[in-house]
């Protein structure tokens, strides 16, 4: 055997006791394998979708739990029909579960990319220098992060604003198969990403922004209430639209709270693209909807009142009830299944410190 080299050498693992991996799936972990390096010293939360009755196989040496529709039947009750079934949304039922402060959720077809000098990216250490550093969502700085090393605030930059907000949300990106609709990738079938861009943003407040699941890191402690996927998959009008949801409804939420999102780095592998025709069938009402629902979101003033992430939700759900329960009879059950999961959260999260706005 050969002596020492970089590519032996573990990474300290950041957080390890402080962050859970939650994974949704429908089949066997071996991906896990070539995260192994970076995984292998944080507990995984694994929420099994679609026939509970099927075995999935996790490599070994992964320490893990493991949840299927019956356990989450089990767990909920009645409110288990808040999560999501046949559809990737069921991974916020590992959000609720989990009682660490962060949470990293990645999906089974993202692989380990790498940076342009051909170095494994560890995806799951930028998320937490993202999310343990401050977000700049009052006025933008035009060299990305300052707080990054080599960076720093430029000329103009008002010194009243340079301590910056808590960071909320840390959202990553993908090379190879690009997040794109179906529309998208029926015209664009061979399209692949490439472009490395070695950046992190604060995104602006009052501007909203597509949130993608597959490489995603949060604060559980701050945002986590909000962080539900929505009603999405088996016995629903529309699909591939629950990380949308859950990402207008964060960053409206984030903006009244004065917290931040930051998108970029890291990069991960997505390493197949999903069926384009399945896909247009998932999100056709989708695709017409979003013209209505992206206007509400710009649109929403939370009441002062409003100093939790869970008051904020529950006025949310309202809204949506009142203003969107006219596109469709669908957004009515949504809006019912948004106070059912805070009502669930709660129940699980009995002793969870509610945070409070920022004074």
């Amino acid at each position: 055997m050969s002596g020492p080299s970089s590519v032996s050498v573990k990474p300290t693992p950041l957080l390890k006791d402080e962050l859970d991996i939650v994974i949704p799936t429908i089949r066997n972990l071996d991906f896990l394998e070539m995260w192994r390096p970076f995984f292998e010293q944080y507990h995984l939360i694994i929420v099994q979708d679609g026939d509970p009755t099927k075995t999935i196989h996790v490599p070994e040496g992964f320490d893990y739990e493991l949840y299927n529709r019956n356990d989450i039947n089990r767990i909920l009750g009645p409110k288990a029909s808040c999560i999501s079934f046949k559809d990737s949304a069921c991974r916020c039922f590992g959000y609720m579960v989990s009682k660490k402060k962060y949470i990293y959720t990645i999906d089974d077809d993202c692989f380990v990319a790498k940076d342009p000098s051909g170095k494994d990216i560890n995806a799951l250490e930028q998320h937490i220098k993202n999310l343990l550093s401050p977000s700049t969502p009052f006025f933008f700085n035009t060299l990305y992060d300052p707080y990054r090393e080599g960076a720093d605030f430029v000329r103009g930059y008002p010194f009243s604003l340079r301590e910056g907000v808590p960071t909320a949300v840390s959202h990553g990106l993908w090379l190879n198969i690009p997040d794109y609709d179906a529309p998208t990738q029926l015209v664009k079938p061979r399209e692949r990403n490439s472009r490395y861009v070695d950046a992190v943003l604060t995104i602006p407040k009052g501007t909203l922004f597509p949130m993608c699941g597959m490489n995603l890191g949060f604060d559980r402690e701050l945002i986590g209430p909000a962080m539900y996927f929505g009603l999405m998959g088996d016995g629903q009008p529309i699909g591939r639209y629950d990380d949308m949801w859950a990402g207008w409804c964060i960053k409206v939420i984030c903006d009244h709270m004065g917290w931040g999102v930051k998108t970029g780095l890291p990069y991960i592998w997505h390493s197949k693209a999903s069926n384009p025709f399945v896909n247009l069938k998932k999100e056709y009402k989708g695709i017409y909807w979003q013209e209505e629902i992206i206007p509400f979101f710009q649109q929403i003033v939370m009441p002062k009142e409003c100093t939790t992430v869970q008051a904020c939700y529950i006025e949310l759900s309202k809204q949506v009830q009142e203003k969107l329960g006219k596109i469709d009879p669908y957004f009515t059950k949504l809006a019912e299944a948004m106070v059912t999961w805070i009502e669930a959260w709660d129940e699980l999260n009995p002793k969870a410190e509610v945070a409070a706005a920022k004074a």
